[in-house]
Protein backbone atom coordinates (compact mmCIF):
# COMPACT_ATOMS: atom_id res chain seq x y z
CA UNK A 1 0.00 0.00 0.00
CA UNK A 2 2.72 2.59 0.83
CA UNK A 3 4.53 1.73 -2.33
CA UNK A 4 1.08 2.65 -4.18
CA UNK A 5 0.89 5.88 -2.26
CA UNK A 6 3.79 6.79 -3.13
CA UNK A 7 3.66 6.02 -6.61
CA UNK A 8 0.80 8.24 -7.03
CA UNK A 9 2.43 11.27 -5.36
CA UNK A 10 5.08 10.79 -8.24
CA UNK A 11 2.41 10.65 -10.61
CA UNK A 12 0.96 13.90 -9.29
CA UNK A 13 4.21 15.64 -9.06
CA UNK A 14 5.04 14.92 -12.61
CA UNK A 15 2.03 16.13 -13.72
CA UNK A 16 1.74 19.48 -11.74
CA UNK A 17 5.54 19.92 -12.81
CA UNK A 18 4.20 19.55 -16.58
CA UNK A 19 1.19 21.99 -15.92
CA UNK A 20 3.69 24.60 -14.40
CA UNK A 21 5.72 24.84 -17.15
CA UNK A 22 3.28 24.82 -20.02
CA UNK A 23 1.98 28.14 -18.10
CA UNK A 24 5.45 29.51 -17.85
CA UNK A 25 5.73 29.23 -21.35
CA UNK A 26 2.39 30.22 -22.41
CA UNK A 27 3.35 33.44 -20.27
CA UNK A 28 6.97 33.76 -22.20
CA UNK A 29 4.87 33.61 -25.61
CA UNK A 30 2.14 36.45 -24.23
CA UNK A 31 5.22 38.82 -22.74
CA UNK A 32 8.47 37.57 -24.21
CA UNK A 33 9.77 38.44 -20.59
CA UNK A 34 10.95 35.45 -19.22
CA UNK A 35 9.52 34.66 -15.48
CA UNK A 36 7.63 38.14 -15.49
CA UNK A 37 3.80 38.50 -15.27
CA UNK A 38 2.51 39.33 -18.43
CA UNK A 39 1.10 42.87 -18.86
CA UNK A 40 -1.19 45.36 -21.13
CA UNK A 41 -0.68 48.55 -21.93
CA UNK A 42 -3.85 50.78 -22.79
CA UNK A 43 -4.46 52.44 -25.79
CA UNK A 44 -3.88 55.37 -23.77
CA UNK A 45 -0.34 54.55 -22.49
CA UNK A 46 0.21 53.76 -25.85
CA UNK A 47 -0.49 57.14 -27.48
CA UNK A 48 0.97 58.89 -24.65
CA UNK A 49 3.89 57.24 -25.17
CA UNK A 50 4.08 57.77 -28.74
CA UNK A 51 3.57 61.49 -28.28
CA UNK A 52 6.36 61.57 -25.09
CA UNK A 53 8.43 60.28 -27.96
CA UNK A 54 7.93 62.73 -30.56
CA UNK A 55 8.41 65.27 -27.98
CA UNK A 56 11.70 63.80 -26.76
CA UNK A 57 13.18 63.73 -30.54
CA UNK A 58 12.01 66.97 -31.54
CA UNK A 59 12.53 69.55 -28.47
CA UNK A 60 15.17 71.94 -28.55
CA UNK A 61 13.79 74.75 -27.06
CA UNK A 62 11.77 75.38 -23.58
CA UNK A 63 9.05 77.62 -25.25
CA UNK A 64 6.36 75.42 -27.08
CA UNK A 65 3.37 76.15 -29.02
CA UNK A 66 0.52 73.76 -29.46
CA UNK A 67 -1.91 74.15 -32.20
CA UNK A 68 -5.60 72.87 -31.66
CA UNK A 69 -7.65 72.42 -34.37
CA UNK A 70 -10.49 70.03 -34.53
CA UNK A 71 -9.61 67.74 -37.33
CA UNK A 72 -10.69 66.45 -40.62
CA UNK A 73 -10.35 62.91 -42.64
CA UNK A 74 -9.38 64.70 -45.92
CA UNK A 75 -5.77 64.08 -47.21
CA UNK A 76 -6.27 68.29 -48.06
CA UNK A 77 -6.64 69.38 -44.96
CA UNK A 78 -3.47 67.11 -43.41
CA UNK A 79 -1.55 69.16 -46.29
CA UNK A 80 -3.03 71.95 -44.67
CA UNK A 81 -2.51 71.41 -41.53
CA UNK A 82 1.31 70.69 -42.17
CA UNK A 83 1.72 74.18 -44.09
CA UNK A 84 0.33 76.00 -40.89
CA UNK A 85 2.71 74.03 -39.11
CA UNK A 86 5.47 75.04 -41.46
CA UNK A 87 4.10 78.83 -41.21
CA UNK A 88 4.50 78.85 -37.79
CA UNK A 89 7.80 76.91 -37.13
CA UNK A 90 8.98 80.04 -39.19
CA UNK A 91 7.48 82.77 -37.70
CA UNK A 92 8.29 81.66 -34.12
CA UNK A 93 11.61 80.26 -34.99
CA UNK A 94 12.30 79.99 -31.01
CA UNK A 95 9.65 77.71 -30.48
CA UNK A 96 8.71 74.54 -30.74
CA UNK A 97 5.25 73.62 -32.55
CA UNK A 98 3.31 70.66 -32.65
CA UNK A 99 -0.67 70.01 -33.54
CA UNK A 100 -3.20 68.24 -32.37
CA UNK A 101 -7.23 67.09 -33.21
CA UNK A 102 -10.00 68.27 -30.54
CA UNK A 103 -12.03 65.39 -32.13
CA UNK A 104 -11.65 61.92 -31.12
CA UNK A 105 -13.38 60.92 -34.48
CA UNK A 106 -11.37 62.26 -36.73
CA UNK A 107 -7.75 61.04 -34.67
CA UNK A 108 -9.61 57.23 -34.94
CA UNK A 109 -10.80 57.28 -38.64
CA UNK A 110 -7.15 59.10 -39.75
CA UNK A 111 -5.16 56.59 -37.61
CA UNK A 112 -7.50 53.80 -39.98
CA UNK A 113 -6.37 55.19 -43.10
CA UNK A 114 -10.05 56.43 -43.96
CA UNK A 115 -9.87 58.07 -47.64
CA UNK A 116 -6.04 58.24 -47.40
CA UNK A 117 -2.72 56.63 -45.72
CA UNK A 118 -3.50 56.20 -42.04
CA UNK A 119 -1.72 59.10 -40.00
CA UNK A 120 -1.55 59.50 -36.49
CA UNK A 121 -3.04 62.78 -34.55
CA UNK A 122 -3.13 63.10 -31.07
CA UNK A 123 -5.32 65.15 -28.39
CA UNK A 124 -4.71 68.23 -26.39
CA UNK A 125 -4.79 66.02 -23.46
CA UNK A 126 -1.52 63.97 -24.75
CA UNK A 127 0.53 66.62 -26.22
CA UNK A 128 -0.16 68.86 -22.70
CA UNK A 129 0.92 66.39 -20.89
CA UNK A 130 4.12 65.06 -23.15
CA UNK A 131 5.06 69.06 -23.07
CA UNK A 132 4.70 69.10 -19.42
CA UNK A 133 6.98 66.18 -18.35
CA UNK A 134 9.37 67.28 -20.76
CA UNK A 135 9.73 70.40 -19.14
CA UNK A 136 8.84 73.37 -21.14
CA UNK A 137 8.75 76.74 -19.25
CA UNK A 138 6.86 78.53 -21.42
CA UNK A 139 3.27 77.12 -23.16
CA UNK A 140 0.62 78.51 -25.86
CA UNK A 141 -1.92 76.62 -27.02
CA UNK A 142 -3.34 78.08 -30.16
CA UNK A 143 -7.20 77.55 -31.09
CA UNK A 144 -7.40 77.44 -34.57
CA UNK A 145 -11.05 77.83 -34.44
CA UNK A 146 -12.98 80.05 -36.73
CA UNK A 147 -14.76 81.53 -34.03
CA UNK A 148 -15.03 80.88 -29.97
CA UNK A 149 -17.67 77.95 -30.05
CA UNK A 150 -17.93 74.90 -28.33
CA UNK A 151 -14.56 72.86 -29.38
CA UNK A 152 -12.26 76.38 -28.27
CA UNK A 153 -14.60 76.09 -24.81
CA UNK A 154 -13.14 72.33 -24.44
CA UNK A 155 -9.54 73.47 -25.27
CA UNK A 156 -9.87 76.48 -23.04
CA UNK A 157 -11.98 75.00 -20.02
CA UNK A 158 -11.15 71.59 -20.01
CA UNK A 159 -7.68 70.35 -21.98
CA UNK A 160 -6.03 73.35 -20.58
CA UNK A 161 -7.43 73.64 -17.34
CA UNK A 162 -6.96 70.29 -16.90
CA UNK A 163 -3.55 70.61 -17.50
CA UNK A 164 -3.12 73.83 -15.29
CA UNK A 165 -5.25 72.20 -12.29
CA UNK A 166 -2.96 69.05 -12.70
CA UNK A 167 -5.22 66.75 -12.89
CA UNK A 168 -3.70 63.72 -13.44
CA UNK A 169 -0.81 64.52 -11.10
CA UNK A 170 2.03 64.43 -13.93
CA UNK A 171 3.63 66.94 -12.63
CA UNK A 172 5.52 67.95 -9.48
CA UNK A 173 4.42 70.98 -7.69
CA UNK A 174 7.79 72.84 -7.87
CA UNK A 175 6.59 72.35 -12.24
CA UNK A 176 3.47 73.86 -11.40
CA UNK A 177 4.54 76.71 -9.60
CA UNK A 178 7.39 77.25 -12.60
CA UNK A 179 4.31 77.80 -14.94
CA UNK A 180 2.25 80.25 -13.12
CA UNK A 181 1.81 82.76 -15.67
CA UNK A 182 3.73 80.86 -18.30
CA UNK A 183 1.24 79.85 -19.77
CA UNK A 184 -1.91 81.44 -22.30
CA UNK A 185 -4.04 80.38 -25.08
CA UNK A 186 -4.70 82.07 -28.06
CA UNK A 187 -8.01 82.99 -29.22
CA UNK A 188 -9.90 81.49 -32.76
CA UNK A 189 -9.80 83.68 -36.01
CA UNK A 190 -12.94 85.75 -34.84
CA UNK A 191 -12.34 86.16 -31.27
CA UNK A 192 -14.07 89.99 -31.40
CA UNK A 193 -15.65 91.85 -33.78
CA UNK A 194 -12.79 93.92 -34.68
CA UNK A 195 -11.36 90.62 -35.81
CA UNK A 196 -14.23 90.35 -37.78
CA UNK A 197 -13.94 93.59 -39.49
CA UNK A 198 -10.37 92.26 -40.36
CA UNK A 199 -11.24 89.33 -41.81
CA UNK A 200 -13.52 90.70 -44.18
CA UNK A 201 -10.85 92.72 -45.49
CA UNK A 202 -8.27 90.28 -45.78
CA UNK A 203 -11.11 87.81 -47.71
CA UNK A 204 -11.56 90.51 -50.06
CA UNK A 205 -8.15 91.18 -50.81
CA UNK A 206 -8.21 87.35 -52.24
CA UNK A 207 -7.73 87.62 -55.68
CA UNK A 208 -10.14 84.71 -56.33
CA UNK A 209 -12.71 86.51 -54.17
CA UNK A 210 -12.09 89.59 -55.57
CA UNK A 211 -13.18 88.48 -58.81
CA UNK A 212 -16.29 86.23 -57.42
CA UNK A 213 -17.70 89.07 -55.80
CA UNK A 214 -17.38 91.92 -59.10
CA UNK A 215 -19.15 89.41 -61.46
CA UNK A 216 -22.03 88.10 -59.19
CA UNK A 217 -22.99 86.83 -55.85
CA UNK A 218 -20.56 85.14 -53.21
CA UNK A 219 -22.03 83.14 -50.29
CA UNK A 220 -19.55 81.54 -47.23
CA UNK A 221 -20.44 78.64 -46.06
CA UNK A 222 -19.27 78.62 -42.43
CA UNK A 223 -20.37 76.05 -39.19
CA UNK A 224 -21.45 77.82 -36.39
CA UNK A 225 -22.84 76.52 -32.81
CA UNK A 226 -26.40 74.76 -32.61
CA UNK A 227 -28.60 76.56 -30.30
CA UNK A 228 -28.06 76.07 -26.85
CA UNK A 229 -24.19 75.32 -27.41
CA UNK A 230 -23.41 79.06 -28.81
CA UNK A 231 -20.43 79.52 -25.93
CA UNK A 232 -18.92 82.71 -25.41
CA UNK A 233 -21.68 84.19 -28.13
CA UNK A 234 -19.51 83.36 -30.68
CA UNK A 235 -22.37 83.06 -33.90
CA UNK A 236 -22.84 86.37 -33.59
CA UNK A 237 -19.34 87.18 -34.79
CA UNK A 238 -21.37 85.89 -38.61
CA UNK A 239 -23.57 88.28 -38.51
CA UNK A 240 -20.92 91.20 -37.64
CA UNK A 241 -18.39 89.63 -40.67
CA UNK A 242 -21.55 89.52 -43.31
CA UNK A 243 -22.33 93.56 -42.30
CA UNK A 244 -18.75 93.95 -42.80
CA UNK A 245 -18.48 92.70 -46.38
CA UNK A 246 -21.51 93.57 -47.46
CA UNK A 247 -20.47 97.15 -46.26
CA UNK A 248 -17.56 96.60 -48.91
CA UNK A 249 -20.53 94.81 -51.67
CA UNK A 250 -23.71 94.02 -51.39
CA UNK A 251 -22.75 91.03 -53.38
CA UNK A 252 -21.34 89.48 -50.12
CA UNK A 253 -23.80 87.00 -47.59
CA UNK A 254 -22.60 84.28 -45.48
CA UNK A 255 -24.74 81.53 -43.47
CA UNK A 256 -23.78 78.59 -41.82
CA UNK A 257 -24.32 74.77 -41.26
CA UNK A 258 -25.50 74.91 -37.87
CA UNK A 259 -26.43 78.11 -36.59
CA UNK A 260 -30.26 78.71 -36.77
CA UNK A 261 -31.41 80.85 -39.34
CA UNK A 262 -28.66 81.05 -41.05
CA UNK A 263 -28.65 77.76 -43.41
CA UNK A 264 -28.75 77.49 -47.20
CA UNK A 265 -32.29 77.72 -47.26
CA UNK A 266 -31.89 81.28 -45.12
CA UNK A 267 -29.23 82.48 -47.39
CA UNK A 268 -31.68 82.60 -50.38
CA UNK A 269 -34.18 84.07 -48.70
CA UNK A 270 -31.65 87.16 -47.70
CA UNK A 271 -30.80 87.00 -51.46
CA UNK A 272 -34.45 87.38 -52.11
CA UNK A 273 -35.09 90.89 -49.24
CA UNK A 274 -36.38 91.37 -46.36
CA UNK A 275 -35.83 92.21 -42.67
CA UNK A 276 -34.63 89.07 -40.44
CA UNK A 277 -34.33 89.47 -36.82
CA UNK A 278 -31.65 87.41 -34.70
CA UNK A 279 -31.78 86.84 -31.21
CA UNK A 280 -27.70 85.37 -30.68
CA UNK A 281 -27.54 84.54 -26.94
CA UNK A 282 -28.66 87.95 -25.10
CA UNK A 283 -28.31 90.07 -27.94
CA UNK A 284 -30.66 91.25 -30.41
CA UNK A 285 -29.49 91.76 -34.34
CA UNK A 286 -31.48 93.09 -36.83
CA UNK A 287 -30.03 93.00 -40.70
CA UNK A 288 -32.35 94.55 -43.94
CA UNK A 289 -31.29 93.09 -47.12
CA UNK A 290 -31.99 94.67 -50.45
CA UNK A 291 -33.40 92.37 -52.99
CA UNK A 292 -30.68 91.16 -55.46
CA UNK A 293 -31.73 89.89 -58.97
CA UNK A 294 -28.02 88.63 -59.87
CA UNK A 295 -28.31 85.28 -61.09
CA UNK A 296 -24.50 83.98 -60.68
CA UNK A 297 -22.92 82.98 -57.80
CA UNK A 298 -19.82 81.71 -56.32
CA UNK A 299 -19.24 79.89 -52.77
CA UNK A 300 -16.33 79.34 -50.33
CA UNK A 301 -16.24 77.70 -47.11
CA UNK A 302 -15.38 79.42 -44.43
CA UNK A 303 -13.49 77.29 -42.07
CA UNK A 304 -10.23 76.29 -41.47
CA UNK A 305 -9.85 73.37 -44.01
CA UNK A 306 -12.20 71.69 -46.70
CA UNK A 307 -13.59 68.59 -45.24
CA UNK A 308 -16.49 66.79 -45.31
CA UNK A 309 -18.60 69.79 -44.93
CA UNK A 310 -16.98 71.70 -48.18
CA UNK A 311 -17.35 68.89 -50.16
CA UNK A 312 -20.17 67.13 -49.02
CA UNK A 313 -23.16 69.77 -47.18
CA UNK A 314 -21.62 73.08 -49.74
CA UNK A 315 -20.46 71.38 -53.07
CA UNK A 316 -21.90 68.09 -53.68
CA UNK A 317 -23.60 68.08 -56.94
CA UNK A 318 -25.76 64.94 -56.04
CA UNK A 319 -27.25 66.00 -53.05
CA UNK A 320 -30.28 67.86 -53.22
CA UNK A 321 -29.78 69.47 -50.07
CA UNK A 322 -26.54 71.03 -50.84
CA UNK A 323 -25.99 74.59 -50.97
CA UNK A 324 -24.88 73.95 -54.80
CA UNK A 325 -27.91 72.03 -55.29
CA UNK A 326 -29.99 74.41 -53.49
CA UNK A 327 -29.07 77.64 -55.25
CA UNK A 328 -28.94 76.67 -58.86
CA UNK A 329 -32.42 74.95 -57.98
CA UNK A 330 -33.38 78.24 -57.12
CA UNK A 331 -32.54 79.86 -60.51
CA UNK A 332 -29.33 80.93 -59.43
CA UNK A 333 -26.35 79.63 -61.53
CA UNK A 334 -23.65 78.57 -58.92
CA UNK A 335 -20.36 76.81 -58.85
CA UNK A 336 -18.80 75.69 -55.60
CA UNK A 337 -15.43 74.96 -56.77
CA UNK A 338 -12.86 76.73 -58.19
CA UNK A 339 -9.78 76.57 -60.94
CA UNK A 340 -7.93 79.57 -60.38
CA UNK A 341 -6.98 79.27 -56.70
CA UNK A 342 -2.77 79.26 -56.65
CA UNK A 343 -2.01 78.75 -53.43
CA UNK A 344 -3.26 75.40 -52.63
CA UNK A 345 -1.85 73.38 -49.89
CA UNK A 346 -3.03 69.84 -51.60
CA UNK A 347 -0.04 68.52 -52.51
CA UNK A 348 -1.64 66.16 -55.19
CA UNK A 349 -3.21 69.36 -56.43
CA UNK A 350 -2.32 70.08 -60.35
CA UNK A 351 -2.94 74.00 -61.44
CA UNK A 352 -6.34 73.94 -63.71
CA UNK A 353 -8.31 71.34 -61.67
CA UNK A 354 -11.03 72.46 -59.67
CA UNK A 355 -10.30 72.62 -56.04
CA UNK A 356 -12.29 74.27 -52.58
CA UNK A 357 -9.38 75.69 -50.16
CA UNK A 358 -10.09 75.96 -47.00
CA UNK A 359 -9.01 79.27 -44.82
CA UNK A 360 -6.18 78.27 -43.58
CA UNK A 361 -5.21 77.64 -46.95
CA UNK A 362 -4.42 81.34 -47.67
CA UNK A 363 -1.36 83.32 -46.78
CA UNK A 364 -3.25 86.04 -45.42
CA UNK A 365 -5.70 83.94 -43.24
CA UNK A 366 -2.98 82.40 -41.66
CA UNK A 367 -1.13 85.34 -40.58
CA UNK A 368 -4.22 86.29 -38.64
CA UNK A 369 -4.42 83.39 -36.54
CA UNK A 370 -0.33 84.07 -35.87
CA UNK A 371 -0.77 87.67 -35.01
CA UNK A 372 -3.46 86.10 -32.59
CA UNK A 373 -0.76 83.71 -31.07
CA UNK A 374 1.74 86.81 -30.95
CA UNK A 375 -0.84 88.67 -28.88
CA UNK A 376 -0.67 85.67 -26.74
CA UNK A 377 2.53 85.44 -26.35
CA UNK A 378 2.91 89.37 -25.18
CA UNK A 379 0.83 88.19 -22.04
CA UNK A 380 3.12 85.75 -20.77
CA UNK A 381 4.62 86.73 -17.20
CA UNK A 382 1.40 89.02 -16.96
CA UNK A 383 -1.83 88.93 -14.20
CA UNK A 384 -3.74 88.01 -18.57
CA UNK A 385 -1.45 84.58 -18.24
CA UNK A 386 -3.33 81.55 -16.53
CA UNK A 387 -2.18 80.75 -12.54
CA UNK A 388 -1.79 77.10 -11.25
CA UNK A 389 -3.33 76.61 -7.88
CA UNK A 390 -0.29 76.28 -6.43
CA UNK A 391 0.39 79.41 -5.98
CA UNK A 392 -2.82 81.38 -6.33
CA UNK A 393 -3.22 83.50 -3.30
CA UNK A 394 -5.05 81.95 -0.27
CA UNK A 395 -8.74 83.38 0.71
Amino acid sequence: MKQIKFLMLAMMAFVASVTFIACSNDDDDDNGDKGSAPTTQSNYDRYQQAVNETVNKQKKSNKVILLVAFGSTWEQAYDTFDKVVDDYKAQFSGWDVYLSFSSAICINNARAGENVDPKDYYDPEHWLTAIGQAGYQQVVVQSLQVIPGEEYRRVRDSYVKDFMNNRNGDFSDEYMKSLDRQVVVGTPLMAEESDAKTLATTLNNEADIKAAVSQGIVAFMGHGNPEGYDYYGGNIRYLQLESYLRNISQNYYVGTVDMDETYAEDVLSHIKGGRYDYTVGAMGYTVNYERNNVKQAQLFVLMSIAGDHAHNDMADDEDEESWYSLFNADGIATEAYETNFTEACWKKYKSGEEYIPGLAERSAVRKLWMNHTSEAIARLGTDEALSTPTTAPEE
